[in-house]
């Protein structure tokens, strides 16, 4: 399992990665209210097709407002969200010194950020994935892009929700599956292979299950291109998931025919070196992924946990995003506390020791620990951070999400330092 951990922030975000540190934290300038949210229906506005019936790409598109994706991601086909509730907008403001602050607090800021300042644009979605794909990734994201902080968070979609949103981003119907699919008739799989180390692909993607691409010089591109390029190239394992091998190929033949504002650049490829590398990206034999073991549970430790100890490491330096005081925050709880992503709101302020001890409010609006004990005797709290694992070996998490929503698991030593304190009676 990679590193890759969250920053502590004093700023905001959004999901979806990309998740939600930009306004949550606190963008420095009080929240407008945002009309393209007043407008979202709640979940239930609509009723839930049954199973068995036909997608409804009008209600997906609903749903699209619902989950607030647009704050994250460009080309939802709905107004962005306003730059102090759109996570990536807020943040590349600041990165790119385009945000009205002191310049005391952009230093500050900078550097915690850089990481969460670019989401995926979801324009031409139809002409580059299939519906499938989309429908499984929406009920069970998972790291497709290595390189990114953020992961796409598991957000509350029911499997007709997530059927409906991949209707409506991908209004084509999938084609049937082919064995041998015709566009790649004559294909030489070596060939393609060798482009692929030589094209400059490895400088970008990774391609899990094949021997490792060597990174070669990429296209000319300038250093912001290649940063942008670099940062949401996805694992090339997953492309014959994702795409047909039309989609693929008209991809690489020219990517910004297909996406305009796409960092991919246009490889230098014939025809012929179109059909080889889509043909290895598409047919070339994987190896099984390694399975992710169960984390190990770490013994509650004998010496003293407090709750500044706690809040240093853990709360602060992730939970805090998306579970704040609005006032404290400035203006946005996060979908933990205040509601949003399709969240109902659940009152949880991890920002202050007060605020934990007061606990969230439950399916039934009354107000509940996150201290209190499962079946098995594990805190809430403590069940939250150990179903993220869960989540990322494809497990079953029971009814508790996984936290932190959209980041890296916590490690077992930070599961375990809250667990100690929550053991040890929760001192100061």
């Amino acid at each position: 399992m990679r590193s890759r951990r969250p920053l502590a922030v004093t700023f905001v975000r959004g999901a979806w990665g990309l998740t939600l540190a930009a306004v949550l934290a606190g963008c420095p300038s009080k929240p407008k209210p945002d009309p393209a949210a007043k407008e979202a229906p709640p979940p239930s506005a609509t009723p839930l097709a049954p199973a068995e019936a036909a997608p409804d790409p009008a209600r997906g598109k609903e749903l699209v407002l619902t989950f607030q994706c647009n704050r994250c991601h460009d080309g939802t086909g709905h107004p962005a969200a306003a730059d102090n509730k759109h996570c990536v907008h807020c943040h590349k403001k600041i990165v790119d010194d385009r945000f009205e602050a002191p310049a005391a607090s952009i230093a500050r800021w900078k550097p915690r950020v850089k990481e969460l300042a670019d989401a995926p644009s979801l324009e031409a979605t139809n002409k580059r994935l299939t519906r499938t794909w989309v429908t499984r990734y929406l009920l069970q994201p998972s790291d497709l892009r290595p390189h990114l902080h953020q992961f796409m968070p598991r957000l509350p979609l029911t499997p007709s929700d997530a059927r409906d949103v991949a209707a409506y981003l991908v209004p084509d119907v999938d084609p049937p599956a082919a064995a041998a699919p015709a566009e790649l008739a004559g294909a030489d799989l070596g060939k393609g292979r060798q482009l692929l180390e030589t094209k400059g692909c490895g400088s970008c993607h990774v391609f899990t299950g094949v021997a490792a691409i060597p990174s070669s010089a990429p296209p000319p591109m300038d250093g912001k291109q290649f940063a942008r390029g670099h940062t949401l190239a996805p694992d090339l394992r997953f492309v014959r998931e994702r795409m047909t091998a039309a989609k693929v190929i008209a991809w690489l033949e020219d990517p910004k025919a297909v996406v305009n504002d796409t960092a991919m650049p246009k490889p230098a490829l014939s025809k012929a070196e179109v059909k080889d590398v889509a043909a290895y990206l598409l047919t070339a034999e994987l190896a099984a992924a390694p399975p992710r073991d169960e984390p190990a549970r770490l013994p509650v430790l004998t010496r003293k946990v407090t709750f500044k100890e706690v809040d240093e490491k853990v709360f602060h330096r992730t939970c805090w995003h998306c579970h704040s005081e609005p006032d404290y925050a400035i203006g946005d709880g996060g979908p933990g506390n205040s509601g949003g992503l399709g969240f109902k709101p659940r009152g949880l302020n991890l920002s202050d020791y007060n605020g934990i001890a007061a606990g969230y409010v439950d399916d039934k609006g009354e107000r509940a620990s996150v201290f209190a004990k499962d079946d098995q005797g594990v805190p809430r709290l403590v069940r939250a951070l150990l179903a993220r694992h869960d989540e990322e070996r494809g497990a079953e998490t029971g009814p508790v999400r996984g936290m932190p929503l959209g980041y890296a698991p916590l490690s077992a030593e930070e599961i375990q330092l809250v667990e100690s304190w929550v053991a040890q009676g929760r001192p100061r």
